[in-house]
């Protein structure tokens, strides 16, 4: 079977990813590898052994064009309103909190927060399929 390791994503500036990772995430640099035309920065956490790889492309000044097919990365925590208070206290801009709720029978409870280069993170309460 296969073991999902990492997801990567291009970034115009490393230090404002790494911060924002960090700040929202506690997602840490496990390594980075340092090459004459790119540099891949790996993130993360004890919580899980899956990585979040920044690729930074050097020379690069125009932002990254995220397209229509990128959707959005997922974290789970355990107390949503209180992550959602930190996002706004810490000013990252947390969208509203939205109980997903098709029916009646509820599917998750979420906020969407975006990162200095515009990658969606949908940020999921621990509970029903989440957990």
């Amino acid at each position: 079977m296969a073991k999902a390791i990492h997801s990567m994503i291009r970034v115009l500036h490393e230090d404002r990813a790494v911060a924002f990772y960090d700040t929202a995430f506690g997602l840490k640099i496990a390594d980075r590898l340092d090459f004459d035309d790119f540099t891949l920065i790996y993130l993360s956490n004890p919580e899980t052994g899956f990585e979040l790889e920044l690729t930074v492309n050097k020379g690069r000044t125009e932002p990254y064009d995220l397209g229509d097919g990128y959707g959005h990365l997922a974290v789970s925590v355990a107390d949503l309103d209180a992550e959602h208070a930190r996002f706004q206290s810490a000013g990252l801009n947390p969208r509203k909190l939205v109980e997903f709720a098709p029916g009646g029978t509820l599917v998750g409870r979420f906020f969407f927060v975006a990162d200095p280069d515009g990658y969606q993170i949908e940020v999921l309460e621990r509970s029903g399929r989440f957990k």
